[in-house]
């Protein structure tokens, strides 16, 4: 009689993977791991398991995203994928004359997240990244910057993620409060933006 086989399941250890430009980035190469913004304080919150991991990178735009995904995402095998893009989409338009338009965004933003549908089994959440119009020319900004808000949350309808609306969330609270008391620039967040922000994302998404 054969002596019964014993398969041993191993759990994948989970891992999330934050993704995205400055306001994820927070200067992680001078505060490693995480940065000193968001994604530290919820890594630090303890309300996540397993690997935590910042892959944010000052400056970046979508196109950059498609360019790193494989080795700086993918290859972390993340069960969980947090993406926050696109303001640099805007601002470059704004202060380098080198635009980004609302279909060449949403065709980039595509790839990577039909790259990681085909390659993972990751779940994905689609944060708006942030602009606080401190002054009449961020708000002209706006024509640029809202289409790709629209982009951000059709592709969450389309791909099934959850969705974080930073941007909704922030511009509310400064209503209430010092928009100053959010950010200094109207795009990073202070420390006490940041606190708001990481808050947030662990109410909407756990």
């Amino acid at each position: 009689m054969l002596a019964p086989q014993i398969v041993m399941l191993v759990a994948m250890e989970e891992t999330t993977v934050f993704v995205g430009a400055s306001f994820t980035d927070c200067e992680r190469a001078l505060f490693p791991p995480h940065g000193n913004g968001f994604v530290n304080i919820i890594a630090s919150s303890g309300q996540l398991s397993g690997r935590v991991i910042n892959a944010g990178v000052a400056g970046n735009r979508v196109i950059d995203l498609v360019n790193r995904w494989d080795s700086d995402v993918l290859a972390e095998n993340p069960t969980r994928i947090s993406i926050a893009i696109g303001l640099n989409d805007t601002w470059r338009r704004y202060d380098s004359n080198d635009p980004t338009s609302a279909e060449e965004y949403e065709e980039r933003y595509r790839k990577i997240l039909t790259r990681t549908i085909d390659q993972s089994r990751a779940e994905i959440i689609l944060c708006e990244q942030v602009l606080i119009p401190l002054n009449p020319e961020m708000e002209s900004w706006s024509e640029d910057f809202d289409p790709k808000i629209e982009v951000v949350h059709r592709l969450a309808v389309e791909f099934g993620t959850k969705l974080v609306p930073f941007n909704s969330f922030l511009n509310a609270k400064a209503r209430e409060i010092p928009p100053l008391e959010l950010s200094l620039d109207g795009i990073h967040p202070t420390a006490f933006g940041h606190q708001l922000v990481a808050n947030f994302w662990l109410e909407t998404v756990l």
